[in-house]
């Protein structure tokens, strides 16, 4: 089994920062993708943005440019850095991955989620 745990979320007002980190633990032979999916009120699970362990990333368009992925492959750790931060913003914030562990049982793994609150 692989845990998850988020930090770094909170209340910020428009055009602020924040920045997410998720540290995997656990029984982890391999990570591969890591990311942050969102989800608002009354809206479905989205991606935000997700990273390989090769450093390859992916953004959803209305993050583009405003928000960073980035990775640390040793510490098993994952960060979001959220620049010019809108109200639309506004959601809970899962990390995710997709990890092994050492039965080399493959599957997706979620944190428990951290509120990001952008005031107008």
């Amino acid at each position: 089994q692989v845990q998850l745990a988020e930090s770094g979320g909170g209340l910020v007002q428009a055009g602020g920062s924040l920045r997410l980190s998720c540290a995997a633990s656990g029984n982890i032979f391999s990570i591969n993708a890591m990311g942050w999916y969102r989800q608002a009120p009354g809206k479905q699970r989205e991606l935000v943005a997700t990273i390989t362990s090769g450093g390859s990333t992916t953004y959803a368009d209305s993050v583009k440019g405003r928000f960073t992925i980035s990775r640390d492959n040793a510490k098993n750790t994952v960060y979001l850095q959220m620049n010019s931060l809108k109200p639309e913003d506004t959601a809970v914030y899962y990390c995710y991955c997709y990890a092994a562990d050492y039965s080399l049982t493959a599957r997706d793994y979620w944190g428990q989620g951290t509120q990001v609150t952008v005031s107008s």
